[in-house]
């Protein structure tokens, strides 16, 4: 009974030490910008068999990350690839009955993202979307990633059609809120700290967008996208 005891707990700590080395490498990438070694380990771990769906989880928010990577660096068939592959782990989660206010909150997105593919789909996807993530806050109001679905719709939405970059902004506080405790380390927390620098810069809110970038600066100093190019232009262009 001991000796089981002991190889049960060795594996549970293979399994986390695993993950966090996994959460530390997309971390990095994400701070230098090594999206080859992002895809690397998102096609290594989705060959792993009879993962947990925690795992699942994990590798779903990788996914994530890189389908909007590359749906912003317009590799439109590499992002339907993995885009396809995400909506079956997000319906075999939901069949799994788990964490359904996640689930909601990654339906929002990537319906978000189809729409992104083709912008013709916006009239029918984009309700979608936008009750999906309603839904996910509803169904849990600690839900960070719902919070930001709900900005990103409202800050993508032209205004003709409801869209409020204002509105995008609470979301985003809200989201930033929730996620500040523990966002040291997670690459979701700085892509949510640049969305809302941007937001408060284009609603000409200059102090706020300075401090939202200082803030990611003193999280992670070696943010390179934000160290080296998206700070250095915003602040000549607001130079006094």
């Amino acid at each position: 009974m001991t000796q089981k005891l002991i190889t049960l707990l060795l594996f549970t700590l293979c399994c986390t030490l695993v993950t966090a080395g996994e959460k530390e490498t997309i971390y990095q990438a994400y701070l230098t910008n090594d999206m080859d070694t992002w895809k690397t380990t998102i096609e290594a771990m989705h060959a792993e068999v009879d993962k947990s769906h925690e795992r699942e989880l994990e590798l779903l928010n990788y996914e994530y990350g890189y389908v909007g990577w590359c749906i912003g660096n317009n590799r439109k068939s590499e992002a339907k690839r993995y885009l396809e592959r995400s909506l079956e782990r997000i319906d075999r989660l939901k069949a799994a009955n788990y964490r359904i206010p996640q689930m909601q909150a990654y339906e929002s997105a990537y319906l978000g993202f189809q729409i992104g593919l083709a912008r013709l789909k916006a009239p029918r996807l984009g309700p979608k979307s936008l009750d999906a993530a309603k839904q996910s806050v509803a169904n849990d109001d600690q839900n960070a990633l719902g919070y930001i679905q709900l900005g990103n719709i409202d800050y993508f939405m032209p205004p003709l059609f409801g869209g409020s970059k204002e509105r995008a902004i609470e979301h985003y506080r809200h989201a930033e809120r929730l996620m500040a405790p523990t966002g040291k380390g997670d690459w979701n927390y700085l892509a949510l700290l640049v969305q809302l620098a941007t937001a408060y810069e284009e609603t000409k809110n200059i102090a706020m967008a300075d401090s939202i970038y200082r803030k990611s600066l003193s999280v992670a100093p070696g943010f390179s996208w934000v160290r080296d190019e998206l700070y250095p232009a915003f602040t000549k262009k607001h130079q006094p």
